[in-house]
């Protein structure tokens, strides 16, 4: 199967604009989007697997696109760090939309979200369940199916404060090999990978020095918002959250590593009985979060997200 191709949008942030990139995936016209957005620190090569599965499974035409969030990848880098944080990332969703839409009318309309990009993809799809306000942005079509990749409205405090322990320390490497070495240290939660598997994952997440030598892929500044996030404001938020959830009304599919120090269970239970009330699927020996690699997880997203609609 051939490789995504890369494209840009032009988005909009308090200081001008900066360009995001995406890879897009199957035919460029197809009706069915599917928009997979990766987790703080990740790029949307993540989804490669996921993407391929995807497209061999599905009936008809299909366009898959993954962004590359502000900061990361092959995206721009925000001239104000205090940017870095979901609001903006939700507009820039909404303008990558907008061009997708423009390109080829968007009919049906899915979402693919681990962490970072399943809170984002919470504030698309409540967003696309409510009336808009006179002269806001407006999604092409409202968000069909939501899948939300170990996250949830109640984040544990614990697990954001191990983030922030390597959050923006981008380092040097003499070797491709010695980082992808030393993100695996710190990236045992996502569960059992071969060697080859986590090459794959980690090809997209370096880029070369000018002088020699490889760095991580994204701009250290993405840490200065996190590093403000405190243990109250990160409380006061919850409420806030789960108002989003509770309007969300797109079917959803909570996946959850059933190790997972980000999402407790008792959070994902809930999840179940409120808002859209997600169906829950865990994937044993592997904690935050499911990386879409395995067939087990490849096959429990694609047979929600291509299932016929319940008559």
């Amino acid at each position: 199967m051939p490789d995504p191709s890369l494209n840009f949008v032009s988005c909009p942030d308090a200081e001008g604009r900066h360009r995001m990139g995406y890879w897009q995936w199957g035919d460029a016209r197809a009706p069915h989007v599917v928009v997979c957005v990766h987790g703080l620190s990740r790029q949307g090569r993540d989804f490669d697997v996921l993407a391929r599965g995807l497209l061999g499974r599905a009936a008809g035409p299909l366009r898959i696109v993954c962004p590359d969030v502000a900061g990361r990848g092959r995206s721009e880098w925000l001239r104000n760090p205090m940017g870095y944080q979901v609001p903006q990332y939700v507009a820039d969703m909404l303008a990558l939309l907008a061009q997708l839409h423009a390109q080829a009318t968007v009919v049906t309309l899915d979402w693919v979200g681990t962490s970072m990009g399943g809170l984002i993809g919470m504030g698309v799809a409540a967003m696309g369940a409510a009336p808009a306000a006179r002269g806001a942005a407006v999604l092409p079509a409202p968000v069909r199916r939501l899948v939300l990749n170990d996250v949830g409205p109640q984040i544990q405090w614990e697990a954001l404060a191990r983030i922030g322990t390597y959050l923006g320390q981008t380092g040097r490497f003499a070797s491709f090999e010695e980082a992808a070495d030393a993100m695996w240290a710190i990236s045992r939660s996502f569960g059992p990978l071969s060697r080859e598997e986590w090459l794959a994952l980690s090809r997209h997440m370096v880029r070369p020095l000018p002088d020699g030598g490889f760095t991580l892929h994204y701009d250290p500044a993405i840490a200065v918002p996190f590093r403000t996030l405190t243990p109250e404001a990160a409380l006061q938020g919850q409420e806030a959250l789960w108002q989003v959830y509770d309007r969300i009304t797109a079917r959803t599919l909570l996946t959850r590593g059933a190790d997972s120090d980000l999402l407790r269970r008792d959070t994902a239970l809930a999840m179940t009985q409120r808002g859209p009330r997600a169906r829950l699927v865990e994937f044993a020996g592997v904690g935050h979060a499911p990386t879409f690699v395995a067939d087990g997880q490849v096959d429990a997203v694609a047979s929600f997200l291509l299932e016929s609609e319940p008559q």
